[in-house]
């Protein structure tokens, strides 16, 4: 397997996450989200999003969640998922914590506007596959 710091390279290198919730039927959502605007590890991941969403009134209902990276070339394509639970956070320190200036194209009130809030990921396993070769791993 890859060691730790080549995955957290890989994950950091990639523009798109795809971020997974159940629904209240018990179904998983995947959506596509931008790059996580912190990370600690692979442990931790932090993602800004709309307080109003479907996926935070599923994140609140149900915290099981699922976090994907990926890349393919033209020959080879990796891919790392980690699994865990997903808080949604709402206090002003957490939504400044990872406030970016053009943010406010999503948000029109601004870092305290209530319809923005933080997602916090927190892994407790992975799936690294490369190669061919699959391997689960713990956090």
């Amino acid at each position: 397997m890859q060691g730790i710091s080549n995955i957290e390279k890989f994950i950091d290198k990639q523009k798109v996450s795809f971020i997974a919730s159940v629904d209240d039927g018990g179904f998983p959502n995947v959506k596509a989200m931008l790059k996580p605007r912190k990370r600690i590890g692979l442990k931790e991941f932090w993602f800004s999003t709309n307080t109003s969403s479907m996926r935070v009134k599923q994140f609140m209902e149900n915290p099981k969640a699922c976090i994907y990276f990926y890349h393919k070339g033209l020959i080879k394509y990796v891919g790392v998922m980690l699994s865990g639970t997903m808080e949604v956070l709402t206090d002003q320190e957490s939504k400044d914590m990872i406030w970016k200036r053009g943010d406010t194209l999503f948000y029109k009130g601004g870092v305290t506007d209530p319809d923005y809030c933080v997602l916090k990921f927190t892994a407790v396993k992975g799936r690294y596959y490369c190669d061919l070769k699959t391997e689960s791993f713990d956090v």
